[in-house]
């Protein structure tokens, strides 16, 4: 076979119009069955394998792909019914909370022990404290915050260098408070991250932090 006729010659017809016919006909290879087998694919692999060689891999990649999709989903759904399950223990003791400082040790000593957090702060902004009020208004400007800080505001925030924070505002009834959780690792928390746990949080101490 010479080089030129190896080469890809024009197809004398519309291949698309080829492709519309089989899908509007799904028994066209019921009449005709030898070009199953007859037809070769190209295979990275194996050189080329036959059509339903090929509809068979397309169904075992498929099988596989929903298997790790249902994989996964398993495992979201028991991460959020741990939060559920997590939240709802500490929203009964938060409850039972009669002062402020009673509230705070509370929430950061259940956070802590559960997901292994260094820290858990409720931080009051005043308007004199510049670093904060930056913090306010520039971290928190949609409300919510996940990801990694400069060494300056995790020092003015936690005291000492972190991994990754969530910080949160609180509604104005609480004043400006900042709900701050940091972590020592720098992948915990990430902008494409849920607020699920947060959020219950965070509703939960605009209700209470008023009343106390």
């Amino acid at each position: 076979m010479t080089k030129a006729s190896k080469e890809k010659t024009p197809a004398p017809f519309d291949e698309l119009l080829i492709r519309e016919f089989l899908l509007d006909n799904p028994d066209f290879f019921n009449r005709y069955p030898e070009l199953l087998l007859a037809m070769q694919i190209p295979h990275a692999e194996r050189g080329a394998i036959s059509l339903i060689e090929r509809k068979q891999e397309m169904f075992r990649n498929r099988v596989q792909q929903l298997e790790e999709e249902i994989t996964s989903l398993l495992g979201m759904a028991s991460r959020n019914e741990m939060i559920y399950m997590f939240n709802t223990a500490l929203s009964l003791k938060l409850l039972k909370c009669e002062d402020l400082g009673e509230l705070r040790q509370v929430l950061s000593e259940g956070l802590k022990t559960q997901f292994h957090f260094s820290h858990v702060r409720l931080i009051t902004v005043h308007d004199i404290d510049s670093e904060l009020s930056q913090i306010w208004s520039k971290r928190l400007n949609q409300g919510y915050y996940f990801g990694r800080l400069t060494m300056s505001e995790s020092k003015r925030l936690f005291g000492s260098e972190v991994g990754s924070v969530a910080l949160s505002r609180l509604s104005e009834e609480c004043g400006q408070v900042i709900f701050a959780i940091a972590s020592q690792d720098a992948m915990h928390f990430h902008p494409e991250m849920d607020n699920l746990l947060l959020d219950q949080l965070k509703q939960l101490l605009d209700h209470l932090l008023p009343k106390l």
